[in-house]
C-alpha cells in the first residue's frame, strides 16, 4: 500500500469509527485507581500520550522495513479445524485455536469464544485495512453453539462485528467496562451482557442453570482502547480468568509488560493450568512496547503466572506490525531455551488444531 493510501484508510476508519464510541463519565468517589473521570488508565506504567498521527508518523517516516506477510503466509502451519473434534469433545478438556486471539475453549459441556474475529480484515471498513493472510479455519455458522463469549478490549481485531452479527445474544457475553452499549447497538439482547471491572466475576445466573464449578473473572492488562481517534481509553481492557474449579484458565487478551502486575494475577489465581499468552504484533519495539509484549516478555509473564502451561497467540493472522509472520516463533524458542522452558512448556499451536488438555481429575495425561 503506498503511503497516499495508507493516509487516507487511516483517517477514513479513524471518522467513521469515532463516531460510534459516545465518552462516558466515570464518578470517582472510591473508585479504583485506574479510573479516570474520562475513562481508564494504567497504573504500573506512564501512558505514553501517542495518537493516531504518532502511528501515521512512524509507519510512514520511521525507517523500519515492514515485512510483506503474503509473501510468507504458506509458512505458518494451518489445518481445517475438525468438526467433528469440537462438535463431539473430548471428555478432558480441549482449546482449539481459530486464529489470532480466537479460541474455542471446551469443557463440562461448556462452549467458550475468546476475542472471535470472523473478518477477513481487522478494520471498521469490509474492503480495506489489515487482511488476514492466512485462511479462515472454519465456516464459523458450523461452530457448536457459544454458551460464553470474552471480549479483552475494542480494538478492531479483538471486537468484531462480523463474529457479533453471527453469535447474536445467544451467547452470554463477557465484556469490561464501557462495552455495554456498543454491543446492544450491534443487536446484542442486554441480558446477554455482563460488564464487568477488573477482579469482578461474573452474575452467576451465567451458569444457565448448569451444574458446573464454572467462574469468570475480568482481571487486569497493560493495554488501551479506542475505535476511534476521539475515544481513547474510554472503555477498559482486561484479561480473564476462567475457572472450571478443576480447571484454572488465564487469557491474556493483550498485553505489555511490567513485573507488579502478572504476579499479583498469579498470586490471585494461584498456578494456572493454561495460560493464552500474546507473543506477536511488537515492532518496531520502540513504538509498541508499552502495549504490546514480545516472545521475552510473554515467557516473564508465563513466569510470573507459574502458569503449568502456556500457548503463544495474536500472531500468524493479521498484519498488524512490522515483524515477518514466523519471527514469534523463532523469538520464543530463542526465550525458551534461555529461560530453560520446554516446548511442552511454552509452545503454540497450529492453526485450526485442537489440544487435548490434562485431565484435571487424574495425573496421567490425555493424548
Amino acid at each position: 500500500m503506498t503511503p497516499r493510501k495508507v493516509v487516507l484508510l487511516l483517517i477514513l476508519v479513524a471518522g467513521i469509527s469515532s463516531c460510534s464510541i459516545r465518552p462516558t463519565e466515570y464518578a470517582l468517589d472510591d473508585a479504583p485507581s485506574h479510573h479516570t473521570t474520562r475513562g481508564f488508565k494504567n497504573i504500573h506504567v506512564e501512558d505514553p500520550n501517542k495518537t493516531f498521527f504518532s502511528f501515521l508518523r512512524m509507519r510512514m517516516f520511521g525507517g523500519v522495513q515492514w515485512a510483506d506477510h503474503t509473501a510468507t503466509a504458506n509458512l505458518v502451519p494451518y489445518q481445517m479445524l475438525d468438526l467433528d473434534k469440537v462438535r463431539k469433545p473430548a471428555a478432558a478438556p480441549q482449546i482449539s485455536w481459530l486464529g489470532h486471539s480466537t479460541f474455542l475453549i471446551q469443557y463440562q459441556g461448556i462452549n467458550i469464544l475468546t476475542d472471535p474475529i470472523f473478518s477477513d480484515r481487522a478494520s471498521a471498513l469490509g474492503f480495506t485495512g489489515p487482511k488476514r493472510y492466512t485462511p479462515h479455519t472454519v465456516d464459523y455458522t458450523e461452530l457448536p453453539p457459544i454458551d460464553y463469549v470474552v471480549i479483552s478490549h475494542n480494538h478492531y481485531d479483538h471486537l468484531n462485528d462480523t463474529a457479533i452479527r453471527v453469535l447474536g445474544s445467544n451467547p452470554k457475553y463477557l465484556i469490561p467496562l464501557g462495552l455495554k452499549e456498543w454491543l446492544m447497538n450491534e443487536g446484542v439482547s442486554e441480558t446477554s451482557i455482563s460488564e464487568l471491572d477488573w477482579w469482578q466475576q461474573a452474575n452467576p445466573s451465567f451458569t444457565r442453570g448448569l451444574t458446573h464449578a464454572l467462574q469468570i473473572e475480568a482481571q487486569p492488562s497493560q493495554h488501551w482502547s479506542a475505535r476511534g481517534i476521539f475515544d481513547r481509553r474510554k472503555t477498559l481492557w482486561a484479561s480473564w480468568h476462567i475457572n472450571f474449579g478443576d480447571l484454572s484458565i488465564w487469557f491474556a487478551g493483550d498485553t505489555g509488560y511490567n513485573p507488579i502486575q502478572f504476579k499479583e494475577i498469579g498470586e490471585k489465581n494461584g498456578p494456572v493450568d493454561l495460560a493464552l499468552i500474546p507473543i506477536g504484533a511488537y515492532d518496531p519495539r520502540d513504538f509498541m512496547q508499552t502495549y504490546h509484549v514480545d516472545p521475552d516478555e510473554a515467557v516473564e509473564i508465563h513466569k510470573d503466572l507459574k502458569a503449568r502451561k502456556s500457548i503463544g497467540m495474536h500472531w500468524g493472522t493479521y498484519p498488524l506490525t512490522a515483524e515477518e509472520p514466523m519471527d514469534p516463533i523463532q523469538r520464543l524458542r530463542q526465550a525458551r531455551v534461555r529461560e530453560d522452558i520446554s516446548p511442552s512448556e511454552f509452545g503454540t499451536m497450529k492453526l485450526g488444531a485442537t489440544m487435548v488438555l490434562h485431565n484435571p481429575m487424574s495425573s496421567k495425561k490425555v493424548e
